[in-house]
């Protein structure tokens, strides 16, 4: 019995010592294949060997080439369309009718073109009488011109009675009282004489007078003719028939633009009248106008408006007989064109130190201050500090620093990306 015992108690430690070994292997097979499922988990890019510091990558930018383009720099403006010099057409004559309209709005009419014309019958009736009076007074002249060659003629006369008087009375032949009746006889005949002439001269101012009054009747009737002092296209017309003309009406009888000129006046900033001057170029668009149309800035306004901070700017249209006063239109003004090396705007940035580029070498970044010029059309030019070639950071320049490591992708040379 007690050798039955120890017997018992080695197969049971036995069986124990098994059980732990066999626990023991498992647990040990348990957590190798927990750890190798957690190793199959994780990300690719966790089970990839650290790189080497030269094979280090930077994120992916876009770069553009400094490369030459002409940049110009345009200046928006609006404005209304004018006519460049507008000539007011009145009467010349007061209280007369109007008979007959010869234009409409819209016409093209000469120098002296005949517009409308006025009732001429009591001017005509004046120029009947006055030409009646004429000849009376062209008789009158005659008539008087008569007298004083008669005039004259006893003037000599009594004037050869006096010398042979004195001739006679030396020898006896005669008496003093006889000589002093012949010198007074031509006395009279030189005053007869005298008279003569100043009536013909008084015939002959009356003529003149008369003359006058027909030249004056006939100048008012060549003013019942209104015409046109210049060419051009009539812009508006407020004569109607049978109207009575006043000349002291503030309203004209028509409105000529002067040889079909018309302006686009146009507003431009303050800040813009020290680049612009006359003989610009300006794309003028007006309103349901698809073309634009080539203008030229003629006159710069002298001054500015106190309460807009505007200025006005004239442009010169070519003539078109659909532009119309009054109507809206747009221009943009070539201020400035240059040749050189331009970036889109993107690239250009700015600190407290000035104007700056991000320049991409050996895949590094490089901070490089710059100097612009002209803007325009989404570029910047680059008057200094960059060489035509060198790769440039176009996009996102804000996110990188100096000496940060990218990795530059070409971007295409677009205007104005990612203005």
């Amino acid at each position: 019995m007690s050798a039955r015992i120890p017997s018992l108690r080695g197969r049971i430690a036995l069986a124990l010592t098994m059980t732990a070994v066999v626990v023991g292997v498992a647990g040990y097979a348990f957590r190798d294949r927990i750890a190798e499922g957690l190793r199959l988990s994780e990300p690719a890019e966790a089970r990839v060997a650290d790189p080497k510091p030269d094979e280090v990558r930077g994120i992916t930018v876009s770069v553009i080439p400094a490369s030459t383009r002409t940049v110009i720099d345009r200046l928006p403006v609006t404005g209304t369309l004018v006519a460049r010099e507008e000539i007011m057409v009145g009467p010349e004559l007061d209280g007369y009718r109007i008979t007959d309209i010869l234009v409409e709005e819209g016409d093209h009419v000469e120098k002296g073109e005949v517009l409308a014309r006025l009732s001429r019958d009591m001017l005509n009736t004046l120029l009947a009488q006055n030409t009646a009076n004429a000849a009376k007074a062209k008789a009158n002249i005659a008539q008087q011109r008569a007298q004083l060659e008669q005039a004259q003629a006893q003037n000599t006369e009594a004037e050869a009675s006096v010398e042979r008087a004195r001739t006679l009375i030396k020898t006896g032949a005669t008496s003093q009282e006889v000589l002093d009746q012949r010198e007074r006889a031509a006395k009279v005949a030189s005053a007869q004489v005298t008279a003569a002439q100043e009536a013909v001269a008084a015939a002959e101012a009356e003529a003149a007078q008369i003359a006058a009054n027909g030249d004056e009747i006939r100048v008012r009737l060549s003013h019942t003719e209104i015409k046109a002092p210049e060419a051009g296209i009539i812009s508006s017309r407020s004569a109607r028939i049978g109207a009575i003309v006043l000349s002291a009406n503030t309203e004209p009888l028509f409105r000529i633009v002067r040889d079909g000129a018309i302006d686009l006046d146009a507003d431009v900033p303050e800040s813009a009248l020290p680049r612009i001057r006359v003989g610009m170029q300006v794309a003028v668009t007006p309103a349901g106008f698809d073309t634009p149309f080539d203008g030229t800035i003629r006159l710069v306004g002298a001054k500015v408006d106190a309460s807009t901070r505007l200025a006005r700017v004239a442009v010169a249209l070519p003539e078109d007989p659909r532009l119309r006063p009054g109507a809206y239109a747009r221009g943009v003004i070539e201020v400035a064109r240059h040749d050189g090396l331009a970036l889109p705007q993107s690239a250009v940035q700015f600190d407290a130190d000035g104007t700056f580029v991000l320049v991409v070498e050996d895949d590094v970044v490089h901070k490089r201050a710059v100097t612009t010029g002209l803007r325009g059309e989404g570029y910047v030019e680059i008057a200094d500090g960059l060489k035509a070639g060198e790769k440039v950071i176009a996009r996102a320049g804000g996110f990188l620093r100096d000496g940060d490591r990218v990795t530059p992708v070409a971007l295409a040379d677009e205007a104005g990306s990612g203005a």
